[in-house]
């Protein structure tokens, strides 16, 4: 190989690490900001409302509503989801926390991604063909979200 083959493949190589680098930025402060927005969405009674059909028929989450009120259910949610999203934040002074942040997230996300199981009517026929409802294609994002909660923590994990 010579010399300007290998400084070329050098260069080539650097660019991707810089690409990568700033892919996993991405998907760590975009994550941050859906939880975050999120988080704080869950204590409107809105929204406490509307998660209500997801929660309810969770085997893992049904039994909050019997403790605590619809309120205060989707109130802790959303301090969970804002406490993850710090969690993640932390990565620049603390990957080791950042990457128990992601790793929280993906939990979070596979968890609400369980709700298209559990949760009636979730899967409607249209045209003879299997199509999401609305709520399902709005947690469908979730399989996304959990890439990049998993991709964040192995980053954060090696710079550990």
């Amino acid at each position: 190989m010579t010399v300007r083959a290998q400084v070329m493949g050098s260069a080539t190589g650097i660019r991707r690490l810089e690409l990568e680098a700033l892919g996993i930025r991405v998907l760590r402060y975009s994550l941050v900001g859906i939880l975050l927005y999120f988080g704080l969405f869950k204590f409107t009674p809105t929204e406490a409302r509307a998660i209500q059909p997801l929660v309810e028929h969770s085997p893992l989450m049904s039994w909050m509503y019997a403790v605590l009120g619809v309120d205060a259910v989707s109130r802790l949610i959303g301090a969970t989801e804002l406490a993850i999203a710090g969690l993640i934040l932390a990565r620049p002074w603390s990957p080791s926390l950042s990457a128990v942040g992601c790793l929280a997230a993906s939990g979070m996300f596979l968890t609400t991604l369980s709700f298209l199981l559990t949760t009636p009517g979730m899967l409607q026929w249209v045209d003879g063909f299997p199509a999401p409802s609305a709520a399902a294609a709005f947690l469908l994002k979730d399989v996304f979200l959990l890439g990049a909660a998993l991709a964040t923590a192995g980053e954060a994990l090696r710079r550990r």
